[in-house]
């Protein structure tokens, strides 16, 4: 079982940058799928952003972002300090939730949260317009 802790979410305004960081405990880091979700009020659970170890000899990762967030999300890891961050520019309204960090050894679908198997309490994210 992997702990993961959240951190870095806040109040900012429309058009600003936040970087939220997840921390990991416990499992083997480098191959694990490690994923951002999100969930406003009333609305499910929605896929952010995903890294994954790509199995190759070079340990390169491989990431994946819907394209609401492409161009405006980056997805990145340091396996030495197991830790997950994600960079959010250009933040929009839209973007306000509770951020989730996810991770799992499963190579399935990225994008859905049933690919997991241990998640954070979340942190919580707010764009003000």
């Amino acid at each position: 079982q992997v702990q993961l802790v959240e951190s870095g979410g806040r109040l900012v305004q429309t058009g600003g940058s936040l970087r939220l960081s997840c921390a990991a405990s416990g499992g083997t880091f480098s191959r694990l799928t490690m994923g951002w979700f999100r969930q406003a009020p009333g609305k499910e659970r929605e896929f952010v952003a995903a890294i994954r170890w790509s199995g190759g000899r070079w340990s390169e990762y491989s990431t994946h972002l819907p394209d609401s967030v492409k161009g405006r999300f980056t997805i990145s890891r340091d396996s030495a300090n197991m830790m997950v961050y994600l960079q959010m520019n250009s933040l929009k309204p839209e973007d306000t939730a509770v951020y989730y960090c996810a991770a799992g050894l499963d190579y399935g679908d990225a994008s859905l949260p049933s690919t997991y198997d241990d998640w954070g309490q979340g942190t919580q994210v707010t764009v003000s317009s």
